[in-house]
């Protein structure tokens, strides 16, 4: 699976981005994983199979989606809070489910 994930500048994502990594391997699965800021995101988008936005960003979901046409969801702040990556990880396949 590969996700992209974006926040305002891509700092707090880089942190989440490495607990996932972490977590993921933990587990046995595969991923790959870019952490971007809102100015980035359109430049690479089109290597990923899901985008996942930080909480701060939320409000630009819509336009996420719409510009990349990739299954899009926001991180629930707590999650994003506490890098709760089994939470992440159950919405990430779910996102990847509907790429299918």
């Amino acid at each position: 699976m590969k996700i992209l994930l974006v926040c305002a500048g891509g700092m707090s994502t880089s942190i989440l981005m490495k607990k996932m990594e972490a977590y993921w391997k933990e587990v046995g699965e595969e991923l790959e994983i870019k952490a971007v800021g809102l100015s980035e995101y359109q430049d690479v988008y089109q290597k990923y199979d899901i985008v996942m936005v930080g909480p701060q960003v939320s409000y630009r979901l819509k336009e996420i989606k719409e510009n990349t046409g990739l299954p899009c969801s926001a991180i629930q702040s707590f999650d994003y809070a506490i890098a709760n990556c089994p939470n992440i990880m159950k919405l990430a396949k779910k996102l990847y489910d509907e790429k299918k």
